[in-house]
């Protein structure tokens, strides 16, 4: 059987996963820019391709 944590060791879980879900969808907003920046710069290469 498992013993509750405290209620410090919850908070501190708690504000590490809040952080880490943070930072987890930067990166995907980040990483999802960088994919249209790639897109509109191939676009306009082939566009102005001779």
């Amino acid at each position: 059987m498992t013993t509750p944590e405290p209620s410090s060791a919850r908070r501190a879980r708690q504000a590490r996963e809040k952080r880490d879900e943070r930072q987890m969808w930067m990166w995907l907003a980040y990483f999802l820019f960088g994919i249209h920046i790639v897109a509109l710069v191939m676009i306009y290469a082939v566009r102005h391709a001779k």
